[in-house]
């Protein structure tokens, strides 16, 4: 490999060193131009690939410095332009960045409404399955029924006088005892005169409610004092039945056995009772018709219940 680089070397350097008659040789005699590219003849099928020689032994990692670059040769002349190739395809550049948006233009006038097309119903769907019937409520308790005051009734009027009695048609003759022929029956007395109706007698007087009776129960929830909604109808409606029936007074029962349940249960029990209180004179029923105490029967009381009772005042 160092031999190989030597006599190049050596060649190099000749060429360097050639006289001036050789530079006067004309272009024909010059070995070195070179004349245009011909065309490029069809490459020859491949040959077979020869077998992988031996590796040979490894070189010496030293080499010889590089020799002076000689002189560049004369530039040779310009070789005829070969023909143009095809026209390359049209590629589409990248799109341009989007111009401003004008300014808009004057809205135009609106068109006339077009004539309602006709339209038809469409067929019904198929009514889905029925679902599920709920659990049926408890019945609620009935409530207590409230007393009735009817005044007894008024004293009946006397009598009117009777008309008189018409007179009797006279008896026609008696006929034969042979199958005659019945005689015409005599005329009908006068209807007497309709007698004057009696006076009204007079208004009776207002039942009585001698003892406490009960009229109305009121619930709360646990641990509440307030009166629900419905509560509140309901006292709407005694308010109503008082004024009609002004002698009466109510008794709202809150008490509790001391020995059957705790302080606390009876400041509760009387907070309800107070509630009450409170919303039948707001409802309009004066103070003095409203009393607080032990007025129901402690059998009938219920837990979580405040009982109303009325009577006449005495």
């Amino acid at each position: 490999m160092t031999r190989s680089i030597l006599l190049a070397a050596v060649a190099v350097f000749a060429a360097a060193c050639a006289t001036p008659h050789q530079e006067q040789m004309s272009y024909e005699q010059r070995p070195d131009l070179v004349g245009p590219q011909g065309a490029t003849g069809p490459t020859g099928p491949a040959g077979a690939q020869g077998r992988t020689g031996p590796t040979g032994e490894p070189g010496y990692a030293l080499s010889g410095p590089p020799g002076a670059a000689g002189p560049m040769g004369r530039r040779g002349p310009q070789g005829d332009v070969g023909p143009a190739g095809a026209s390359g395809a049209v590629v589409v550049g990248a799109r341009g960045n989007t111009g401003a948006v004008g300014a808009a233009g004057a809205q135009g006038e609106t068109g006339f409404a077009g004539a309602q097309g006709s339209s038809f119903a469409g067929p019904a769907g198929p009514e889905g399955p029925r679902g599920p019937a709920g659990e049926q409520g408890f019945a609620g308790g009935t409530g207590p029924q409230g007393a009735t005051l009817v005044g007894p009734t008024g004293r009946t009027g006397n009598p009117g006088l009777t008309g008189v009695q018409g007179g009797s048609g006279q008896t026609g003759d008696r006929g034969a005892v042979v199958a005659g022929i019945a005689g015409n029956a005599g005329p009908s007395g006068f209807q007497g005169e309709r007698g004057a109706t009696g006076p009204t007698g007079e208004q009776g007087a207002v039942g009585i409610v001698e003892r406490w009776t009960p009229y109305r129960q009121f619930g709360f929830n646990r641990e509440g004092s307030n009166l629900s909604a419905a509560e509140m109808d309901r006292i709407s409606d005694m308010a109503a039945y008082l004024v009609r029936n002004p002698s009466l007074e109510v008794g709202i029962d809150g008490s509790m056995d001391a020995r059957r349940f705790s302080r606390s249960d009876r400041d509760l029990s009387d907070r309800r009772a107070d509630s009450i209180r409170d919303a039948l004179m707001q409802a309009g029923v004066p103070g003095y018709k409203i009393q607080m105490g032990a007025f129901a029967d402690p059998d009938l009381r219920r837990e979580g219940q405040i009982q109303v009772l009325i009577k006449t005042r005495g």
